[in-house]
This record gives C-alpha cells, structure tokens and sequence, in this order.
C-alpha cells in the first residue's frame, strides 16, 4: 500500500509544486494525498487542485489564538491519515502539542544552513555576515524554531555580486533538488533518527554542492 503525504503550503508552494511532480517521475511507492493552506488566496491549491490532489484552506485569521487553529489544522490532516507531513513554505510556527502529535514524520525546509540563522530574513543575514557559503536544510521538526535532526542539506556559494534575491533563486533550484529526495527518503522508510543525528540507510549523500 502507497504511503500517504500531506503538504502544508501558505504561498505558490514550489517546493510542494517538486514533490508532487518527482512522485510522479520517480514512481514513489507513495501519494501526495492533499495540499493544505492557511491561507486561502495562496496559489499552490490551485496547481495541486490542478493535480486532481484535495486541497483545504484554514484561514489562521479566523481562529481566536495558535492552538485552536493548530487543533483544527491537526483534524484536517488526520482525515487523510498521513503517512508523512511535510511543510512546503508554511509560514505558521507550530505548537508543541501539534509538534509532538506529529513527532517523527514532520518535515521542514528552511533556507540557511542550520543551526545558521533560524527565523526571516536568512539570505540577508548570510550575506551581511559575510558567508562565504550559504544553502537549506531538510529537517525533522522539533518545538523548537527552526531546529531538529538534519535529513539533507544543500550548499551554494556567496557571490561578492549576491543580493537577497540572487541567492535566494540559487537556493531555490537546491532546495528542489533536495526536499523531493528527502521526503522520498522518509516514505521509504531509508531514514534512522539517532538522537540529533539523521543516517541515510542506504548511504546516500545527505549533503549537495551546487
């Protein structure tokens, strides 16, 4: 029986856009199941509605405080009874009850080279540090922001002429490279999670050069 994926999005969702199409090239004994936003006008339901894959909108702004609406967020997931959750750009900072309900099987992506810069802004904080390197990193989700075992990362060099924008569409092109590769990694069961360190079981690179 295929596993069943979830994706939280709150925008176009292109990482959501690269998972859906590499399950499909690949021949994943997995399905991307529904596409859930919490914003209603994010375009990425659309293109996943386009896919024939369900999609729902909870607007946060609806809901009197974070855990009611992560309660609600939480009931909507498990009505596709997810194998894995992946968050594709979600743009909330989840509960930790939420967390924990979902505790080993939720993914993130965050463009910067963690334990570097958690939070907004990682572009600009790399170039204004100086980073010689900067990139993303597929992890497991903890309570924390923006930490967790590393599954995968990608790196991509500075440039002297790099502004917010130049980087970030370079990181871009890794991250979809990387996050589809993970979250295959996950659904088939290829990733042991020892303490704060993630082993790929079959050997594979946990870390791209572009």
């Amino acid at each position: 029986m295929n596993k069943r994926i979830v994706i939280l999005i709150s925008g176009r969702g292109s990482n959501m856009q690269a998972i859906v199409e590499r399950c499909a090239q690949e021949g994943w004994a997995a399905d991307v199941v529904a596409v859930i936003s919490n914003k209603p006008e994010a375009s990425g339901l659309a293109w996943a509605a386009q896919q024939g894959i369900a999609t729902a909108a909870l607007n946060h702004k609806a809901f009197a405080n974070r855990e009611a609406f992560d309660a609600e967020l939480a009931q909507e997931i498990d009505r596709h009874a997810p194998d894995v959750v992946v968050l594709a750009g979600f743009m909330r900072i989840l509960t930790p009850s939420f967390v924990q309900h979902y505790q080993g099987r939720l993914l993130n992506i965050h463009p910067s080279l963690l334990p570097a810069f958690p939070g907004l802004h990682t572009h600009r904080k790399a170039i204004e540090a100086g980073c010689r390197v900067a990139g993303a990193t597929v992890h497991f989700v903890t309570a924390d922001l923006d930490h967790g075992p590393i599954v995968s990362q990608v790196v991509v060099p500075v440039s002297t002429t790099d502004d917010e924008d130049s980087l970030a569409a370079r990181i871009l092109v890794g991250e979809h490279r990387i996050y589809p590769q993970a979250v295959r990694w996950c659904v088939e069961g290829r990733l042991r999670i020892e303490g704060c360190r993630v082993h790929q079981l079959d050997g594979e690179a946990q870390c791209l050069m572009l």
